[in-house]
């Protein structure tokens, strides 16, 4: 057993003994595998030290992933099912299917079994039995590192759940999931040092990565598919306002199935982990979509997938920016990412007027 300063904490390491406020309120039990949010919450309430399980001792008998407060983080309770571990199989043969198909697309005379495809990428949704459980199974897949592959796999599982709360016909929900999956096909002809690259982009290479709607389209033109399809390609990075690209198209211009799309790959890239800052939280990428989303997006389409991505975590528990926990209990119908929340005292905060805001699911 060792102490280490709370500043010196790390994810995985596993409590020796109960951790404690200076006033004796129990934060931690023993035995209790550390997770990012449990750090953040004891540095909230000034812990100072806390005694570790060292290399070599012997290991708890039983080491547990959950506090016996509920602190156990949101994510790794999602991890830890058996409906996530069968998830993450199915999503990487997902994968490693969408790759075959770019290399298909990309080779002389190559050919894709659409039907396959579509049928496998639509199981991901319906083995799912609630809203909630699909996006929770989304959002604990990703990496620091997600391949194109993996993001549009994303973006066509979430632009066809949009397409579900729109009451799209099968036949459409199938065309908007291979928009989709298709989305970023142009990305292959950008080089990997280019695409993957983790320091900042020179003006060079960024209106080098801007290009790819333009390639992906040229890629997709001749190809019997959907006029959709190729248009989303091309135009899923272009805004009502006329401040997109690769062509500055305004809201008319643009084709639906594109801002469909534009919605799912922003809300993606958001909620994925970044070299140089954490995912952010369903209720932290509502707030940014409505700070600009009705200039940039189609109103129909933005205030569908916001109002059903707040009501999905309705009644969730939640850590705010100030670290007190609470559950949401009443959304906030003109500011979603500001819901009325329960605080465990027992006494409720209006968040749409208050300067704190939710951090984190837990």
């Amino acid at each position: 057993m060792k102490e280490y300063l709370i500043k010196d904490l790390k994810p995985g390491m596993v409590t020796a003994k109960a951790v404690k406020t200076p006033s004796g309120q129990l934060i931690v039990n023993p035995n209790v595998e550390l997770t990012a949010t449990l750090i953040s919450r004891m540095d909230f309430y000034g812990i100072e030290r806390a005694s570790i399980v060292t290399e070599g001792e012997s290991a708890p008998r039983h080491v547990s992933t959950t506090t016996g407060i509920e602190n156990v983080s949101y994510s790794q309770k999602v991890k830890n099912s058996p409906a996530f571990q069968k998830f993450q199989v199915d999503f990487t043969l997902r994968t490693n299917d969408l790759k075959q198909c770019f290399d298909a697309f990309l080779s002389s005379g190559g050919t894709v079994n659409k039907d396959d495809l579509l049928r496998e990428t639509a199981s991901l949704i319906s083995s799912q039995k609630t809203t909630i459980e699909f996006f929770d199974m989304l959002h604990n897949m990703r990496q620091d590192n997600d391949s194109t592959y993996a993001h549009s796999l994303n973006v066509a599982l979430i632009s066809r759940m949009i397409g579900i709360w729109l009451k799209f016909s099968p036949e459409d929900l199938d065309t908007l999931t291979l928009a989709g999956l298709l989305h970023d096909i142009g990305k292959t002809k950008i080089p990997d040092e280019v695409l993957n690259k983790q320091s900042r982009l020179t003006d060079e290479e960024f209106a080098l990565i801007k290009q790819h709607p333009q390639f992906g389209y040229d890629i997709l033109k001749k190809q019997p598919l959907n006029s959709h399809i190729k248009k989303a390609a091309l135009m899923h990075h272009e805004r009502c306002d006329g401040s997109g690209y690769p062509l500055g198209l305004t809201l008319d211009e643009i084709d639906d199935y594109a801002f469909i799309i534009a919605i799912a790959d922003v809300y993606d890239a958001m909620t994925a982990a970044r070299s140089y800052r954490d995912p952010l939280c369903p209720f932290q990428v509502i707030a940014e979509f409505e700070k600009d989303g009705l200039q940039k997006y189609k109103p129909k389409y933005i205030l569908t997938f916001l109002e059903r991505i707040a009501t999905t975590y309705q009644n969730n528990r939640v850590m705010l920016d100030n670290g007190h926990t609470a559950k949401i209990v009443l959304l906030n119908r003109n500011h979603l990412s500001k819901p009325l929340v329960e605080l465990d005292d027992g006494s409720y905060l209006d968040l749409d007027k208050s300067p704190h805001y939710i951090k984190s699911l837990i």
